[in-house]
C-alpha cells in the first residue's frame, strides 16, 4: 500500500457483505472512503457491495445494501473487505471461498471485519499471517483452527491481508489505510469528520496506550511507529515513513533519537524483532517463516540480527529450559 499520486486512478474497494452483518462494522469501514473522496473533492476510492447471494445484503438490524457488483463476475479490486457477523464459523459457501482463493492467487489485498476474518481462515488464505477477529468469535475461531496466528488486537496489517475486530476499530484500520495512501495528516483529516481525535494503533486493545508505552507524546513519532506497525512483514524505507508523517527523514530520525534514544529504523527493527521473538513462543511457524513474517529477506540475516539483540539463536528459543536437571 503505497501513497497514492494526484490524478491516479481511484483505489478500488469490494465490499462482500454476508447477511447478518452488524451495520455498524459495515458503516466504520466504508464512510471513512467516501468521506477521503469529499474532503480531497476527487474519486481517491470506488466503492462496490457485493452480496453472498441475490441482490442485495441485509443487516443484523434489517438495513439492506443493494448490490453494485456480484462475486465471481470480472470485476477488478485493489482490496475486498469481507463483513460478517451472527455465526461466521458456521458460514459455509464453497463459490465464495473459491473465489476468494482466485483473488489471492491474484495478489489481490483481502481483508476481513468483525466476523470477515472467519470466513477468510474459512477459505484457508489466512495461514502464515497474523489475523485478528472480533473477541465473540475468537475462541471458536482458535478451536477450529489452532495453527492460525490469532492475535487480540483491534485491527492487524499482515501484508496482503488486514483484518479487524470491527466496529469502531474498523475506523482505526481505516485510518491506517488512508495514512498509507495519502499521508497522517489528511488521514487525520478524514478521522475529524467523525469526531474520531483517539485514532487507537493496531495493538490497542492488548497493551497501554501509544503515550505511556512508548513514553512520548510526539505526534510524528507515534504517527511513524504506527506505520511501523501496521508493515512488519514488509518493511517501509526510512524516505517512505518520513514522507507520510509530513518530515524530513533527517528531522524525523533526530525526533526519534531525543524521544526514544534510538534512531528510526533502529527502533523499527526491534519492532519486529519483538514480533518474531512472540512467534518463536507462541506459534510453530519455522524459523524461515518467521524471518519473513516479520520482515527479514533471508533466514541468515534474521539469524544473525536476532542473536545480536536477544544474545541467543532463534532455535533455542523454542528449547526447554532445565533447571538442576529437570526439564
Amino acid at each position: 500500500m503505497d501513497k497514492d499520486e494526484t490524478g491516479s486512478k481511484p483505489f478500488r474497494v469490494g465490499f462482500l457483505l454476508v447477511d447478518g452483518f452488524a451495520l455498524m462494522s459495515y458503516s466504520a469501514a466504508v464512510e471513512p472512503l467516501r468521506a477521503a473522496n469529499v474532503l480531497s473533492g476527487r474519486d481517491l476510492y470506488a466503492v462496490e457491495h457485493l452480496p453472498v447471494v441475490g441482490g442485495q445484503s441485509v443487516s443484523s438490524s434489517g438495513a439492506i445494501v443493494k448490490a453494485t457488483a456480484h462475486f465471481g463476475e470480472r470485476v477488478d479490486f485493489d482490496l475486498l473487505l469481507v463483513v460478517a457477523g451472527g455465526d461466521p464459523i458456521h458460514f459455509f459457501e464453497p463459490r465464495v471461498f473459491q473465489w476468494l482463493r482466485h483473488l489471492s492467487r491474484r495478489g489481490v489485498l483481502i481483508g476481513g471485519v468483525s466476523g470477515g476474518p472467519v470466513v477468510l481462515a474459512r477459505a484457508g488464505i489466512m495461514e502464515g499471517r497474523r489475523m485478528t477477529v472480533h473477541w465473540e468469535h475468537a475462541a471458536a475461531l482458535a478451536e477450529f483452527d489452532p495453527s492460525l496466528l490469532l492475535e487480540r488486537n483491534i485491527y492487524v496489517i499482515d501484508r496482503d491481508r488486514l483484518t479487524c475486530a470491527g466496529a469502531t476499530a474498523a475506523l482505526d484500520m481505516m485510518h491506517a489505510l488512508i495514512t498509507s495512501h495519502h499521508g497522517a495528516d489528511f488521514a487525520t483529516r478524514v478521522s475529524d469528520w467523525f469526531v474520531h481525535t483517539e485514532v487507537r494503533p493496531a495493538g490497542w486493545p492488548q497493551r497501554a496506550g501509544p503515550v505511556q508505552r512508548y513514553g512520548t507524546s510526539s505526534q510524528p513519532v507515534l504517527q511513524a511507529i504506527e506505520l511501523m506497525e501496521n508493515h512488519m512483514a514488509d518493511p517501509l524505507a526510512l524516505d517512505q515513513i518520513a514522507q507520510l508523517v509530513g518530515l524530513g527523514a533527517r528531522q524525523l530520525n533526530r525526533l526519534f533519537r531525543a524521544q526514544l534514544g534510538r534512531s528510526t529504523m533502529g527502533f523499527y527493527r526491534d519492532l519486529r524483532l519483538d514480533m518474531a521473538d512472540n512467534l518463536l513462543r507462541q506459534s510453530a511457524l519455522g524459523v524461515t517463516e518467521i524471518a519473513l513474517a516479520s520482515g527479514f529477506a533471508s533466514s541468515a540475516h534474521f539469524s544473525d540480527t536476532y542473536r545480536r539483540r536477544f544474545g541467543r539463536a532463534p532455535s533455542a528459543r523454542r528449547k526447554p529450559v532445565r533447571l538442576d536437571g529437570i526439564t
